[in-house]
């Protein structure tokens, strides 16, 4: 007789797949059999790993001395870090509040479990990356999502915030920029939302993980107006290191050693590989290359953006940072999962449905990522035309 199945936990009813990589993996199969995919779906810088970055990940493997770092990181790279705020924002910050983790999705996982019970809620805006909510319903608590609008840059308010903060309410969640919006929040909102939140006695999480991926307006950093927040960022999107998986927290003060123990448990330490190799992320060399390559993103944006208005998408609040384009599709079709899907299927352009985002009127979205050359962003504006007839 077969064993019967155990049960997994209940939260994993809660826990719905993430589009985009579904999409993606469709793509694939697309190009296995032979079709010309334009991918505009997936989050992930096109540019290589910059060069001063792989030499230094060479030199530190021929040594062949890979073993395990602090859990907290290399003192060097906290270091670097810290000079980093320091040389560009005018901010000082101690390396000791600087954890060194295995991508931003590490960073997020320790605020998160350092700071949530269950039943906690925590304020986010809607429509955000996904995986913010479900990263807090896997520490059970509850997400309490913001409806935001393209009339407010898809940011909340401070009016929102205290409308909606509830008795079980444990904090509030921004990114500047933003996934999937591409807005920022300025100094002064953010000042303000700290105000906020520090009057309620809750949390701040800020994501800044494509701190530095801005155009017309100079990066900025939330630590420049609080100091007892969680700032979660990356080396993924600015410094184009997506795929060796490195990240960092900046903790409150005091807090270094609740973090470090979570993460003691969680992964040991980040990889020893990717922390050396990241040194060179802050040469004046690599800086070079990825403000050349911030450059070339803001010439993408400059051209898909008043390409897709021509063709019938409204981009009502447009963004200023990441890579990406929030369009609205009312004028165009019912339902952006079933335009996600002809747009894949038909034309070989791979955009993502507004469904991954959020509950407040994800149907009207699709998210365009322009990660891809410019002659193929003006290639997939030609078969999106030619699908929807304009």
């Amino acid at each position: 007789m077969p064993r019967p199945t155990p049960p997994l936990a209940p939260r994993m009813a809660d826990i719905t797949p993430f589009h985009v990589m579904e999409l993606l993996r469709r793509a694939r199969e697309l190009e296995a059999a032979g079709r010309d995919i334009i991918h505009m779906e997936v989050g992930e810088p096109d540019f290589p790993t910059p060069q001063p970055v792989l030499d230094a990940a060479t030199r530190f493997l021929s040594r062949g001395d890979v073993h395990y770092t602090a859990t907290v990181g290399l003192p060097a790279l906290r270091e670097a870090i810290a000079a980093d705020y320091h040389d560009r924002f005018g901010v000082t910050v101690s390396p000791e509040r600087i954890v060194i983790t295995p991508g931003a999705s590490g960073a997020l996982m320790l605020a998160l479990a350092a700071t949530t019970g269950p039943g906690d809620g925590w304020l986010l805006a809607d429509p955000t990356y996904p995986s913010n909510r479900h990263l807090i319903r896997c520490f059970e608590g509850v997400a309490q999502p913001i409806a935001v609008d393209a009339a407010q840059a898809y940011q909340p308010t401070v009016a929102q915030v205290d409308a909606a903060w509830a008795g079980h309410t444990r904090g509030l969640m921004v990114a500047t920029p933003s996934n999937p919006t591409g807005t920022l929040l300025d100094a002064t909102q953010l000042r303000a939302l700290a105000d906020c939140v520090r009057r309620r006695g809750g949390w701040l999480i800020v994501d800044e993980i494509y701190q530095g991926l801005s155009y017309g307006v100079e990066a900025s950093t939330a630590l420049a107006v609080t100091d007892d927040a969680f700032i979660v960022n990356s080396f993924s999107k600015y410094f184009g290191m997506t795929g060796w998986r490195l990240g960092w927290l900046v903790v409150p003060e005091g807090r270094t050693r609740d973090i470090e123990r979570l993460a003691q448990h969680f992964y040991i330490c980040p990889s020893t590989v990717a922390q050396h190799a990241a040194l060179a992320a802050f040469t004046p060399a690599c800086r070079d290359i990825l403000e050349a390559r911030r450059h070339t993103f803001a010439e993408r944006r400059n051209l898909l953006l008043p390409a897709l208005r021509e063709k019938g998408f409204r981009i009502d609040a447009e963004p200023q940072g990441a890579f990406y384009i929030y369009a609205d599709i009312a004028n165009l079709a019912d339902d952006c999962e079933i335009l996600a899907r002809r747009l894949i299927e038909e034309a070989g352009v791979a955009a993502t449905p507004g469904i991954d985002f959020g509950n407040h009127r994800p149907r009207q979205h699709i998210r365009f990522a322009y990660t891809t050359r410019s002659e193929r962003l003006e290639e997939a504006v030609a078969r999106i035309g030619a699908l929807i007839g304009r």
